[in-house]
């Protein structure tokens, strides 16, 4: 007998019993009932169907792997997952159309995310991973579940030395910047590595500063003790209305930051960042999506722009010259992520900024 038949006879089973409801599993009779009818399948089939109702199904294996750095589900059998730097596509999917419901259900109330017509996007932190969750009609299927691994072992500078990800001279760089308290953005394209960047550059900071990071999902670490954390938070309600990146870099300058950190710049917040990094708060670090400097600045004139369209070109130029000092570069070559430069924002020319390597 296969594992699908399995199921559709169990779901069978409860639609039977109608005191019963298999998509609410925490009640105590639900979950008798279920035991019951579990045991009644092939013994070999057993662990897998627990998984199947009450766990992760076939996300399981992949969630404990710790060579897995992200998952994708385009539905409830399409799972791929990223492994040595491999997109591979994994053998197993859910069972039933219910149990993936079941399934994505039990994860947003335990990462205390909502999804539903109204509010069809839904990011959060779940079990050590970045979660971001579609439903449908938005997408082709009733869900896409993506799944970034935050690692355990946090990154720190000496380690991503000791991998090879940069030499000890781009160490010291790097040191030096934070040390001189220079504006930093950290760039590079999907999955290279700028968030654990961050991250380990902040840990090389003293206890005494006081770092403020805006996110919109969970993921660098507070340096200290005296660091503290805001977060982005989705319109819930008309009573719970939506809180921005940009609300939260203004409210973050009334709490005594010594440093910001900005999980990810990608709106018209980048207007009242590089504002607040022109008028005193130097050392602040942040993310932008980028392929390289270049880019880098092309696109951060044109975030800059969607803030305060009302500006000029030469007035937003001369914004990011007072505001940017570094970029550094992050990479990827036969899957492994490297550092692939710093440069330095050295002048404002007519043609635009001009960038020069600093390793």
């Amino acid at each position: 007998m296969h594992l699908e038949t399995d199921v559709r006879g169990i779901l069978d089973a409860f639609e039977k019993t109608w005191t019963f409801d298999v998509r609410d599993l925490s009640r105590p009779s639900s979950a008798q009932v279920l035991n019951e009818l579990i045991a009644k399948c092939e013994e070999a089939h057993r662990p897998r169907l627990e998984l199947e109702f009450s766990g992760s199904g076939p996300l399981d294996p992949l969630l404990s792997d710790e060579g897995v750095l992200e998952i994708v589900v385009n539905g409830r059998n399409e799972i791929w997952f990223e492994k040595s730097g491999r997109l591979q596509r994994h053998a197993d999917g859910f069972l039933s159309d219910l149990t993936f419901k079941n399934f994505i259900d039990r994860m947003c109330a335990e990462a205390q995310m909502r999804i539903d017509l109204a509010q069809p996007f839904a990011n959060g932190r779940w079990r050590g991973f970045r979660a971001h969750l579609v439903c449908g009609p938005l997408t082709h299927c009733d869900y896409h579940l993506c799944l970034r691994r935050l690692p355990e072992n946090p990154w720190t500078l000496t380690k991503l030395e000791k991998v090879g990800w940069c030499t000890p001279k781009q160490t010291a760089l790097l040191r030096r910047l934070l040390t001189e308290r220079r504006n930093v953005i950290v760039i590079g394209p999907t999955g290279s590595g700028k968030t654990s960047v961050l991250g380990a550059c902040l840990r090389e900071l003293p206890q005494e500063e006081r770092v403020v990071i805006i996110e919109d999902t969970d993921e660098l670490p507070r340096p200290n003790a005296a660091s503290t954390k805001l977060l982005t938070r989705p319109e819930l309600s008309a009573d719970l209305h939506e809180v921005t990146l940009a609300e939260l870099v203004k409210q973050s300058l009334r709490m005594r930051p010594f440093r910001l950190a900005i999980g990810e710049v990608r709106g018209p917040e980048a207007k009242d960042l590089l504002q607040a990094l022109a008028t005193g708060h130097d050392g602040s670090w942040g993310t932008l999506h980028a392929s390289d400097a270049r880019q880098a600045l092309l696109r951060l004139e044109m975030l800059i722009q969607l803030g305060a369209p009302q500006w000029s070109v030469q007035a937003i130029r001369q914004l990011m010259q007072l505001s940017v000092e570094a970029i550094v570069v992050c990479g990827t070559q036969n899957g492994h992520r490297r550092l692939e430069g710093v440069y330095r924002v050295a002048a404002l020319e007519s043609i635009g900024l001009l960038l020069e390597p600093m390793t």
